[in-house]
């Protein structure tokens, strides 16, 4: 347990807090270089003055992500100069990226120019600075008042979730939200300056917030992944003195079907948390018995209640492991410092249903408010306003997510709309479908999961559908994990009696399932 109380408002508070007090211990390791506090900090100021000079104070600040010790140093400088973060990845399509920088309103971005050349400069042919963060390091640092700081409720970043109408839809957290989440994080897994983070989440995914700043508002350290670390995850915990594991489950399945967990090879791992997508049983004893000294906790939360918002924690005896109806680790209990309320069709509080929560962690709505109409509602089961601003505090999150209580706590059993879940990434099925529908020749498209939920299964119809040219095509607007693996062109889309497509019938074909099978 940490031995001092988290104090400030903002994040930039908190890091500060725990510079002055561990500036000599590790705050970033990335294997070849290690960052102190007091460097990792010197290194944000001098990248700040550099922003602060292209007139990014206080502006939204594009992040190239990454994973080197100038791009975590670059996200906490424009934290420090009150701007809010919009992390890019180099490896989305630009137009993608460029999109969403256009709808953050980002004044200048931060990049490490030789990992990302094509993005900076689409970037800059459309008048948007960029700052190599190379040369911004050897910049002064900043002066007190050189920076307008941010307050608690203005946003500390930007995150862009898929999108159902085809567009990815912009999610602003601010300082307090993250602030609660940490607090509770850090307290509830033991997180303190001798801990050790393991850093597995690219920063376009919300999850990375814990890998980051968990660690430096407790004077913890950042252990970064070098090349194919994660491939084999028990040799890059024992070798690089992770005490704190964090990643999507499907780490696990990886990891074993190349030998990467052998029985008790993670001695010294005392944490191990899983977000993303469903926690199975087998994962889950696969991982307790290569790290058998570790607490297990399967943590839940859609990046608009920012990053997590509930969890289970496994009983260390097996014996005590609960059947679920699917076969997966529970979700378990909505923290306590939120609400929460299960709600069935007919909008009656439920045992089963969809869950609906707020508070302090949920989000005030998406950049582009059109967004809000059925993401949030009201007491009395009614919608709200989706011209209206900042989402009223009594408005409750829809998460879409079905939930039913089982062995006395909430497990997740499905979505409730078509979106589904790649790897740990939030995949909107219309978003797939309506750039298919974009390409020409395509007159209809429905996008269905393969039956392990790792890739997607395209169906189209219309005329000269070249399955090779459109999946070149898609490549230019979708992040590599939502092309789909398999592009079919079918005469006509299936229809259910009451003539809606028939999605499951769709499904089964995708799995190589007789129609004789999808009839049992």
């Amino acid at each position: 347990m940490t031995q001092w109380t988290l104090s400030g408002t903002t994040l930039t508070e908190l890091v500060e807090a725990a510079v002055r007090r561990f500036g000599d211990r590790i705050a970033v390791d990335c294997g070849s270089s290690v960052l102190t506090y007091a460097q990792l900090w010197a290194a944000a100021g001098a990248i700040g003055k550099a922003l602060v000079r292209a007139g990014g104070r206080g502006q939204p600040v594009g992040l190239c992500a990454g994973r080197g010790a100038l791009t975590f140093a670059g996200y906490l400088a424009a934290l420090r100069c009150g701007s809010t973060v919009v992390p890019l990845d180099p490896e989305h399509p630009v137009q993608r990226s460029m999109a969403m920088a256009s709808t953050a309103g980002v004044a200048t971005v931060l990049a490490a120019e030789a990992a990302a050349p094509q993005l900076v400069r689409a970037l800059r042919q459309g008048g948007i600075p960029v700052l190599d963060l190379s040369v911004a390091v050897t910049h002064r640092r900043l002066s007190n008042g050189d920076a307008d700081p941010a307050g608690p409720d203005d946003p500390a970043y930007v995150l862009f979730t898929s999108g159902s109408s085809g567009t990815p839809k912009g999610v602003p957290i601010t300082h307090r939200s993250a602030l609660a989440y940490l607090t509770h994080s850090v307290e509830r897994f033991e997180i303190g300056p001798e801990s050790r983070l393991s850093q597995t989440f690219d920063l376009v995914f919300d999850p990375s917030v814990f890998d980051l700043f968990a660690a430096w508002v407790s004077g913890a350290t950042v252990v970064a992944v070098n090349g194919n670390e994660l491939v084999r995850p028990a040799r890059y915990v024992r070798q690089r003195g992770v005490t704190h594991w964090f990643s999507v489950p499907s780490a696990v399945t990886l990891a074993t079907f190349v030998d990467g967990l052998p029985p008790a090879s993670m001695p010294g791992l005392r944490w191990s948390m899983f977000i993303g997508d469903q926690l199975t049983w087998g994962q889950a004893r696969a991982w307790s018995r290569a790290a058998p000294g570790s607490r297990v906790e399967n943590v839940y939360g859609p990046t608009e209640l920012t990053v997590a918002c509930a969890g289970y924690r496994v009983p260390a005896d097996a014996s005590r492991w609960p059947e679920t109806s699917n076969g997966t680790v529970p979700i378990g209990e909505v923290y306590p410092h939120l609400e929460s309320r299960v709600v069935d069709a007919s909008g009656d509080v439920a045992t089963d249903g969809e869950l609906w929560v707020r508070g302090v962690q949920r989000f005030d709505g998406y950049m582009d408010r059109t967004d809000n109409a059925d993401s949030f509602v009201f007491d009395d089961g009614s919608g709200t306003d989706a011209a209206r601003g900042r989402m009223p505090s009594r408005a409750w999150y829809r998460t879409g997510d079905r939930v039913r209580r089982e062995a006395g706590t909430w497990v997740h059993l499905e979505r409730l709309d078509q979106q589904v879940q790649l790897g740990g990434a939030r995949v909107e099925l219309g978003e797939v479908e309506a750039a298919l529908r974009s390409h020409h020749g395509i007159e209809e498209a429905v996008v269905v999961p393969t039956a392990d939920r790792r890739r997607l299964h395209a169906f189209c119809t219309g005329s000269d559908v070249d399955p090779r040219e459109v999946r070149q095509a898609l490549r230019l607007r979708l992040p590599r994990y939502m092309v789909p693996a398999r592009i079919e062109a079918i005469a006509e889309l299936p229809l259910t009696g009451n003539g809606k497509v028939d999605r499951r019938r769709l499904a089964d074909r995708a799995a190589g399932r007789s129609p004789q099978e999808q009839a049992r």
